[in-house]
């Protein structure tokens, strides 16, 4: 077996020395060796000293190089922690830190000051610090401690390529050197978190951009109701199945005094928001997560089987970091044995299981942001007709190879004032449409925003109680600390019980809904509260036996008195994942660990299942494009990366919407450089020319291929079922697809669509249909989101991975995320998964994107890729036993 290994060890190093010559091309060969992209392999056998630990501590890790951790104390515990996510991860640590304190600027220059001003602006490492300060308990800030501690004490033993390689090429442009790692930078990270999972802000804006184009009513058609009586909401019995909520929630009308006027000063802020911090990837709707939990009454196994694969963008390494925390011995004042996935930089484990209990999530989607306008002038804002000074602070920004460059923040009692920070920005408020007794606009109004993340809160607490909770008590408990960002929290124990808590600071608000900016010099439009924690809804051992979280609904608003949000995912992947469950519960079969395996992966294109029918009652009279409609025919609608049909489907799909939509939408929404010829928006133009013809003009889309409209997901499914059956919706008129008697209809656009899609699938994968696959269009490159975006050829090739052709689809089950406006190009993927088995253990399942280790060419850099490519899983082992057969290196920490 030994011998096995060497022939890839040379390859690796082969590799890596080719890479060097490219390297060397661009002058970087004088200093640029194999040992300089190895020098940062950290040692993982025999023994290190670590300050500050009062006993040993042991670190195993398997042939994935995924390690598990042993200690005395707690305090030992995750002061190894640090130590060993530095060891792997440490470039990314470093990155995350300087992303979440807007100092980017001082890694990588120039480029980065606009994003460390909108980032210095919102003040996430100072609210931060104030959670820090005052609403930790003793034992998180201690954790925290010893975990920093951890990580310095591999600052002092390594510094530049010895920590990553990237340092080596970031020291060819700027005398960087990492500072010392503080609690703080843990805390912030959960603000990038949060930002991440933000929850309408996207679709806020996007409506009030359709409003300078769209009626209300086709602005309505584009956001249809959710279908409660086809997909089931997370909580259809709430508590024990003895509770219930009381008044239904009111909906809110807005539309007329907050959506005409806003377009490019909202176009600007949502390219803004986009791109702040663009290290994060898209977010927003499209973006989410699967997890559901069988009782044991209905597996194999007799106890309770839980899920999650949360879909984030993809990145190199992973968000996620594998690891186990193990107290030797189970105690009050040490009562960790977790394991799960970490973040890099953050003591704990966010998703796992312990001893007794294990736990998912997924984003609940609250709507937890508002855009508030604001009147200023001469140093005050208006405030219920009384004029207010407001706050200001400066920041300076440190700038790798240039001057330092100073900003003021300005706020008030509404928030951080975002206009500030863009010149385009400034012009949010110059034409918001507002009541008629509002404040001259002068100028134009200020835009602040209000986010519960912005308020200190002790989320940190939830973590560690979460990692130690044993029973579900426990767990609703830990719950009630999570504040931001607001998940969906599923639960199993291995005493057979099931559960589901919504956590989260969810604001009650006065005046309106929140779906559109609301203006900030009327209080009665201000947060009056947060939802009470005793009042957000939750099940337990629900009579049906099973709980399916996937960014649908959390309850029926008829049967709640708070406000969520509106903007939910469309229940495509809960209904899928349900009906798999109940198909083989309901024919008296019990699920096993395999099934749970194939519902992860299920591939089943929902859509695709109506629609098909109606594209194959169109006749094609061109035999070209009749040969590709023929795919479809016995199609089953998976979407297998070597699936002809799927590939085509496809095609029709984003052509379809382009044609229908795509063209009707205005330019801040639309894919960058789709360009159309459009009548003057600006009135004071001539609508002809000389000769009476109409006068056109070039108008191009402004969005990035990742973020643009139409998305193609289950918003667009809900879309288009509901003109489907009207074959003269105006949707389907486009000048593309009239008849030589020059009229529209569906069935012209669907024919136009099919012709459309076979010339593209032609262009993109060649004339012979037999040779097409879904996977060769739709492909995951997974970058390094530094160097590997920005820095020079050969560093990208160093650094990056890919492609890997794909299964999968935006709203199936199996999540490769692809935007039909922008192409077929992944731009979102299950980020990790994992199949808890309550009964076993150490039969669970776990897999990640990438590997345990952050550094280039080494074997786990990207070990897991392919397995989780091809649907493969890990084997998860806990118990110490299994942990000591399974442990390929053994490293232990002894106290310096």
């Amino acid at each position: 077996m030994p011998r096995a290994k060497k022939p890839r060890r040379r390859a690796r190093l082969i590799v890596i020395a080719l890479v060097l010559v490219l390297v060397a091309g661009l002058g970087y060969g004088a200093y640029w060796t194999v040992s300089t992209v190895r020098a940062s392999y950290p040692q993982t056998s025999g023994e290190l000293a670590l300050d500050g630990l009062s006993a040993p501590v042991t670190v195993q890790r398997d042939a994935n190089g995924i390690p598990q951790l042993y200690a005395d104390t707690a305090e030992d515990l995750f002061r190894a922690q640090g130590y060993v996510h530095a060891q792997d991860r440490f470039w990314e640590m470093d990155v995350r830190r300087h992303m979440t304190a807007g100092r980017l600027s001082e890694m990588f220059g120039e480029g980065q000051v606009e994003t460390d001003a909108f980032l210095r602006t919102m003040g996430w490492h100072e609210v931060a610090q104030q959670e820090y300060d005052n609403e930790l308990s003793p034992e998180t800030r201690a954790y925290l401690q010893a975990y920093s501690d951890g990580v310095n004490a591999y600052l002092d033993e390594n510094s530049g390529a010895e920590l990553s390689v990237e340092y080596a090429a970031l020291s060819f442009e700027n005398d960087y050197r990492p500072e010392e790692w503080t609690p703080v930078d843990s805390v912030a990270w959960l603000k990038a978190m949060a930002w991440d999972l933000t929850g309408n802000m996207q679709d806020e804006i996007d409506r009030a951009l359709l409003a300078g184009r769209l009626s209300e009513e086709e602005i309505a058609e584009l956001y249809p109701a959710y279908p409660y009586d086809e997909h089931a909401p997370i909580v259809t019995e709430p508590g024990n199945g003895t509770e219930s909520y009381s008044a239904p929630y009111t909906r809110s009308e807005e539309y007329s005094d907050a959506t005409e006027g806003l377009s490019s000063q909202l176009g600007s802020l949502s390219e803004t928001l986009g791109e702040i911090p663009s290290l994060l990837g898209p977010n927003g709707a499209g973006i989410g997560s699967n997890s559901w939990v069988i009782s044991g009454d209905y597996t194999t196994s007799g106890q309770p089987l839980l899920a999650n694969d949360p879909h984030l963008a993809p990145s190199l390494p992973s968000v996620w970091y594998q690891m186990g925390l193990h107290c030797n011995e189970v105690t009050e004042a040490c009562p960790f044995d977790v394991s799960g996935f970490t973040f890099s930089g953050m003591p704990g484990v966010i998703i796992g299981h312990n001893q007794s209990i294990a736990w998912g999530m997924t984003n609940l989607g609250a709507d937890v942001t508002d855009l508030r306008l604001e009147k200023l002038d001469d140093g005050k804002y208006l405030r219920d007709g009384e004029w207010v000074p407001y706050e200001t602070r400066d920041e300076i920004i440190e700038v790798a190879g240039g001057e330092p460059r100073e900003i003021t923040v300005r706020s008030t009692v509404n928030g951080p004032i975002i206009s500030d920070r863009d010149s385009e920005l400034a012009d949010v408020g110059g034409t918001a449409p507002v009541d008629a007794d509002a404040p001259d606009r002068g100028s134009g109004y200020a835009v602040a925003l209000n986010w519960t993340a912005l308020t200190p809160s002790n989320t940190m607490d939830a973590v560690f109680s979460l990692n130690a909770a044993t029973n579900f008590d426990e767990f609703r408990a830990a719950a009630q600390d999570f504040a931001v960002p607001s998940q969906n929290l599923i639960y199993a124990d291995t005493a057979g019980n099931i559960g589901y808590q919504a956590p989260g600071d969810i604001p009650v608000r006065g005046e309106g809904d929140g779906r559109y900016p609301s203006p900030g010099w009327d209080s009665s439009y201000d947060w009056t509260g947060s939802i009470p924690q005793r009042d957000l809804p939750y099940e337990y051992n629900p009579e049906r036996g099973y709980i399916v979280t996937a960014n649908q609904p959390v309850i029926d608003p008829d049967e709640y008195e708070y406000h969520l949000t509106e903007d939910w995912s469309y229940g495509t992947r809960s209904n899928r994942i349900e009906e798999l469950i109940t198909s083989t519960i309901e024919e008296g079969g019990k699920v096993s660990m395999g099934d749970m395996q194939d519902i992860q992966l299920d591939n089943h294109n929902e859509m695709a299942e109506t629609l098909v029918p109606y594209l194959l009652d169109i006749e094609i009279r061109d035999d070209y494009v009749s040969e590709a409609q023929q795919l479809l025919e016995g199609w089953d609608y998976s979407q297998d990366a070597d699936s002809p049909a799927a590939a085509y489907y496809n095609a029709v799909w984003r052509n379809l919407l382009q044609l229908a939509f795509g063209n009707k939408l205005p330019k801040e929404l639309r894919v960058e450089g789709q360009c159309l010829e459009v009548p003057p928006a600006d009135e004071s133009e001539p609508l002809e020319d000389l000769n009476g013809n109409t006068r056109l003009i070039e108008e191009c889309g402004e969005r990035s291929p990742d973020t643009a409209q139409p998305d193609g997901g289950d918003r667009w499914f809900q879309v288009v079922l509901g003109i489907l059956e009207d074959p003269d919706s105006h949707w389907w008129q486009t000048p593309a697809t009239a008849t030589e008697d020059g009229t529209f209809n569906r069935d012209e656009l669907l024919r136009r669509a099919m012709r459309d899609a076979r010339w593209e699938m032609t262009a993109e994968l060649g004339k012979d249909i037999d040779t097409w696959s879904w996977g060769r269009l739709h492909r995951l490159m997974l970058n390094n989101q530094t160097l590997g975006t920005e820095g020079p050829g050969p560093v990208q090739w160093l650094l990056n991975r890919g492609p890997y052709n794909l299964s999968g689809g935006s709203d199936a089950v199996d999540a490769s995320g692809w935007n039909a406006a922008g192409g077929y190009e992944i731009t979102w993927v299950p980020s990790m998964r994992m199949i808890v088995d309550l009964a076993d253990l150490d039969g669970s399942l776990w897999i990640n994107l990438s590997g345990a280790s952050g550094h280039t060419y080494h074997p786990n850099y990207v070990d897991q890729t392919s397995m989780w490519a091809a649907g493969e899983y890990l084997p998860w082992v806990h118990t110490r036993g299994a942990v000591d057969a399974a442990a390929q290196d053994t490293l232990t920490l002894t106290p310096g």
